[in-house]
Parts: structure tokens; C-alpha cells; sequence
């Protein structure tokens, strides 16, 4: 079926922009004016320490520039994912890029000229009345201070950022542009080229013999290049734990996560749970196996449904009311918010062609809180409305509830915001439908994202934990030493259900994340925390202890932030319920597929 065009999407479906600029001219003066006002920013530098009026009046100066650029950006930037086809929009998109790297380089100065300040005399020049609501704001900057090395130092790191990420570079060629993946079936009886997308549709493939091909496929294709692949990994560890040392850290991880005040514990805290409950994942294993009839259960068995899909369409319009019943028990006041973002326009729901794929809520300080769509008629599509309209949400109260300083939040908090949403709507689905087909194919969904959220971002961190430390020990990364720890480790996991291939072993070799510096257990750590305060409010009267998490922005450490909704990060309780929710859905699942 033919795409409709952008211009012939109903208005009422479409975002409406004009909220951040009336117009195309009103944008270019702004762009024009944030251009001005980078090379404006140049007359505070030299001068930050020299007293503390001299102080707040650059810290305004550099606030201001990034509170306009933002601005100037987001208007851009969603012009351009409406529709990638128009020249116009794209070339908004290049030029807001050149404009970030501008002001990026006016404002480099700032911080550097905070921490050269001698430490008596910022604490006087903070004592002032002038810095009374920037207090946390400075305890952030000057935490980095014992991790910042003398200006000549951090310039000479600076300009080796490219040979630092040489090797993530050359891994995204191989895996994105050169590998070779082969030709396989698809669905409909086709010989075409394997790509990542395809691997992943032909995995949740009912046809048994086409997952076990695409799977072989790729990896023939991945094991070919093991030596490359191990290659560019060990690198970009050794970059790491280059950096960490000459910084002053004593672990890779240690700086990886400490510069967003995550305590180690919290990683150490997350594997620990996660071994104590394995034993979880290992039913689950143990149910696939059972449900497929299989008598051995290998790899490329653990994604297909165990429930077929629903024969049910849902419209936007029916979603809409969904997402309300659903998201209830957060309060009239959250409602209210749901209800604006449906009235004045800020989702962009339909495909049409040239829109950017997939979904996400974006915005800046002064916007309205967008999200983008590409609407299908499925229960999936209502998961990602919800799931957006929590990131949506979590942004208005943190905006209208904290200074620009303040007005945003760190990754390690927003997939909390937005995957307890998600929590919400499967309770409400459960509460609201006694279909057993229906209930079996919504506890599938659950326990497959939790499986592939918790326990399997889990496994990734764990490893990530593993080559640092090897190589911070001076052993050598190579392909046989990771593929044998790696096939060990997903052994572990998956249990003794699953048939040991040998190729898995070799699945390190085609995981981006692992060169993202020990990211990946954010994804584990926001699954269980949203778990954990879905139940908090529908059966603690959690709502206003959650909604005072969502309006406290990076106001504090987002450890505090989180401590406001009731969980404790840093000890293992909150991980444990959310094993417990994971366990009563295995049970009734078990019981519905017996």
C-alpha cells in the first residue's frame, strides 16, 4: 500500500510546531540570534573566577545560549523526522548540527574556568544570595573536579577523541555497511539478503526452520570476522580503561558511572539480584521449551510468541481511551496532561512517507513535550503510546516544576517514567479482560520484555564488567577467551533447557552496546524500578511519591530523585519485588498454557 504524503495527513493527526515558532522566518531569526549570542558568550571568558557577580553573570550568559539553541534545535529537528524528503527541513537539520558544534566550543570554557577557581574562594562566591537555587548545580561540576586534569591535559585528550572512538567507528562500518549476512528464506518463500532487521522478524518466525537459518546466517557471518570483531572491542576497552586511569578513577566503570553520581553499588547491587533470581528465567526456558514441543530448545527458539498474535485491531481513538483507564490510578492531575498532550496537537501520530521510523517524546525546556508516532492498529502501538506519553509527562512536571538548570533529567532516570506506564497498562489489560487467549498473549509480552530487560541487559553488563577487568589486568581480549566466557555466562543464565550452541557464544562479537562504556545496565535497573512503583501506586498509594520523582528534574542525585517515589536503588528490595511481579505472571501463564 502506497504511503500517503505529508501534506495530505489530517492536521488533527499531525504535531503542531508553530507553538515553538510561528513560522519558517521566525525560526531562521532565531537561529541567527543564537549564532550571535555564541560569539557573544566569548566576552565572560578569561573572567569566570574574578568575583561572584562575574561568576553568575556567565553562568546566566552560558544558560541562556543553551536554553535558546535547544529551542532553535527541536524545531528543526522534528521538521526534519516529519518528513526526511524535504530538502528545506533537511537542510535545517545540517545547519542546527553546525550551530551544536558552535556552541558547544563557546561554551567549552566555563567549566574548566569554575574548577580552576581556588576552592576557599568558590565557597565564598557560593555563599552569596545570588546562588541560592544553584547549590546542587555546582556540587555536580565540582564532583568532577579530583577527575579533571590541568587544561593542556584536557585538550590533548580532547583532540584524541577520534582515535578513542576509532574502533566503535570501525565496528559500526563492519556491522552497518561490509558484513556479508547471506541470503536466506523469508516468509512468504523468498530468497533475499539477511539484514539485523530481518534477523529479528525471522526469529519470532513459527516456522521453526526459518529462525534456524536466519540464525546460522548470521552467524557464519559474525564468526568469519571473529578476530576483527575481538579486535575492535579490545581496543575500545583499552580506551576506556586508558582514560579512566589517567583521570584518576580506579575502574573503567568506576568512570563510567560515578560523573551521573551512580554509586558502584548500584551495578553490584543489580547482578547480585539477578543471580539470586536466575532460577526464574530458567522456568520461563523451561515453559518455551515445554509449550514448542521441542525436544531440544536452542537459540533461535527463545523470541517466537508462545501465544499467537491477536486478531484484534485498536484504533488511535480507541487507544486514547485506553491510555486514560489505564493510567488512572496516577491521579486527575496526571490526566489532566494526557488529556492537553490529545487536545493540542503534540503527538504526530500516522506514517507517511519520509517520516523517521519508530517513536520517541522530545521537546526542549520552552516546548511542549512532542511525540513522535507511526500508528498501527495494535496493542503493541498502545504499549508505545503510553510508553512515550510517560517520557511526555515526566518532562512537563520536571519543566513546570524546576529552573532551566534544573529542567531536565539523566538517562539513568527517564526509562523509570515511561516503562511504569507500561506497568500500568498491563495491570489494567489483566484487571479488564477475562479472555484466557487474551490474558495468555499479554503475560507472554510481559515476561518476554523482562526477560530481554532485565535479565539480559544483566548478562551484557556483567560482561561489560568482565573485559575491563581482564584487560585493566593485562590479559589479552581475544575471540576464543570472550567467546568462552560469553557461551559460559549465557549458559548460566538461560539454564539447562537451552541447547548450547556454539554460535551463541560468539554473540559479544555483534552487540553495539558494549561499546557504549558500561550503559546497559540502565536498561535493567529502570525495567525492576518501574515494576516495583507500578505496584507502589496501585496498592501502596505510591501516585504523589511517584509524581514528586517526576517533578524533581536533576533538582538533586538521581538516587534522591528516585528516593522520592519510595525506591532505594542502592539495596537490593526494590529488585526483589520486581522478581515477585515476574513470578506471580510465570505462575498464571503456566497455569493458562498447562
Amino acid at each position: 500500500m502506497e504511503q500517503i504524503i505529508r501534506e495530505n495527513v489530517p492536521e488533527d493527526l499531525t504535531w503542531d510546531l508553530s507553538t515553538i515558532f510561528k513560522n519558517d522566518e521566525a525560526w531562521e531569526a532565531a537561529y541567527a540570534d543564537t549564532q550571535k549570542a555564541a560569539d557573544n558568550l566569548a566576552a565572560y571568558q578569561g573572567k569566570v573566577g574574578e568575583s561572584a557577580k562575574a561568576l553568575y553573570d556567565a553562568l546566566q550568559a552560558d544558560l541562556a545560549l543553551e536554553r535558546q539553541f535547544e529551542t532553535v534545535y527541536v524545531y528543526a529537528h522534528q521538521k526534519f523526522d516529519q518528513d526526511t524528503t524535504n530538502d528545506r527541513y533537511a537542510a535545517y537539520n545540517m545547519r542546527v548540527q553546525s550551530l551544536y558544534a558552535q556552541v558547544s566550543t563557546a561554551t567549552a570554557f566555563f567549566e574548566p574556568e569554575i574548577l580552576a577557581i581556588p576552592a576557599d574562594t568558590l565557597k565564598a562566591y557560593l555563599a552569596d544570595s545570588l546562588f541560592k537555587d544553584y547549590q546542587h548545580f555546582f556540587d555536580d561540576i565540582l564532583a568532577k573536579k579530583k577527575h579533571t586534569l590541568p587544561a593542556e591535559q584536557e585538550a590533548l585528550l580532547a583532540g584524541a577523541s577520534d582515535i578513542f572512538s576509532a574502533s566503535e567507528q570501525t565496528f559500526g562500518a563492519l556491522d552497518n555497511a561490509d558484513i556479508d549476512l547471506g541470503d536466506v528464506m523469508n516468509e512468504e518463500g523468498d530468497i533475499v539478503p539477511l539484514t539485523n532487521g530481518l534477523y529479528s522478524i525471522l526469529l519470532q518466525s513459527k516456522q521453526r526452520n526459518l529462525r534456524q537459518q536466519a540464525f546460522e546466517s548470521l552467524y557464519a557471518a559474525y564468526m568469519s570476522l571473529k578476530n576483527t570483531f575481538a579486535s575492535t572491542l579490545s581496543s575500545n576497552v583499552k580506551g576506556h580503561n586508558y582514560t579512566a586511569k589517567v583521570r584518576h578513577y580506579d575502574s573503567a566503570r568506576q568512570a563510567a558511572v560515578l560523573p551521573n553520581q551512580i554509586p558502584e553499588k548500584v551495578y553490584d547491587t543489580l547482578l547480585t539480584s539477578v543471580h539470586d533470581h536466575m532460577d526464574l528465567l530458567h522456568r520461563y526456558v523451561a515453559l518455551r521449551k515445554r509449550i514448542l514441543k521441542l525436544d531440544e530448545l536452542h537459540s533461535y527458539d527463545l523470541y517466537v510468541p508462545l501465544v499467537p498474535d491477536l486478531d484484534q485491531k485498536i484504533t488511535y481513538k480507541e487507544a486514547q481511551e485506553i491510555a486514560l483507564k489505564a493510567l488512572a490510578p496516577l491521579g486527575e492531575d496526571y490526566l489532566a496532561i494526557v488529556k492537553k498532550a490529545f487536545a493540542e496537537r503534540w503527538i504526530d501520530v500516522v506514517e507517511n512517507k519520509g517520516k523517521r521510523s519508530g517513536a520517541y517524546s522530545g521537546g526542549a525546556y520552552d516546548t511542549n513535550p512532542y511525540i513522535l508516532l507511526n500508528w498501527q492498529d495494535t496493542l503493541d502501538n498502545v504499549y508505545t503510546l503510553v510508553h512515550e506519553m510517560g517520557h511526555t509527562v515526566h518532562s512537563y512536571l520536571t519543566r513546570h516544576n524546576q529552573p532551566y538548570h534544573y529542567g531536565d533529567y539523566p538517562i539513568f532516570l527517564a526509562e523509570i517514567a515511561s516503562t511504569t506506564n507500561e506497568s500500568l497498562l498491563t495491570d489494567y489489560l489483566l484487571k479488564t479482560n477475562d479472555d484466557p487467549k487474551f490474558r495468555a498473549y499479554v503475560l507472554n509480552q510481559y515476561l518476554d520484555g523482562f526477560k530481554g530487560t532485565v535479565f539480559r541487559q544483566s548478562q551484557f553488563a556483567e560482561f561489560e564488567q568482565w573485559i575491563h577487568e581482564e584487560d585493566a589486568a593485562g590479559r589479552p581480549l581475544t575471540a576464543e577467551k570472550m567467546s568462552e566466557f560469553y557461551g559460559d555466562l549465557n549458559q548460566k543464565y538461560y539454564g539447562p533447557d537451552l541447547s548450547a550452541d556454539q554460535q551463541i557464544a560468539y554473540e559479544w562479537s555483534r552487540i553495539p552496546h558494549f561499546y557504549y562504556d558500561f550503559y546497559v545496565y540502565q536498561y535493567a535497573t529502570g525495567e525492576a524500578a518501574a515494576t516495583t512503583l507500578s505496584e507502589r501506586i496501585l496498592n501502596q498509594n505510591g501516585a504523589e511519591a511517584y509524581k514528586n520523582y517526576l517533578k524533581a528534574g536533576s533538582s538533586a542525585s538521581p538516587l534522591d530523585v528516585i528516593a522520592k517515589a519510595g525506591v532505594r536503588m542502592d539495596q537490593g528490595g526494590y529488585l526483589d519485588q520486581a522478581f515477585q511481579v515476574f513470578e506471580e505472571r510465570l505462575n498464571e501463564l503456566e497455569e493458562l498454557l498447562k
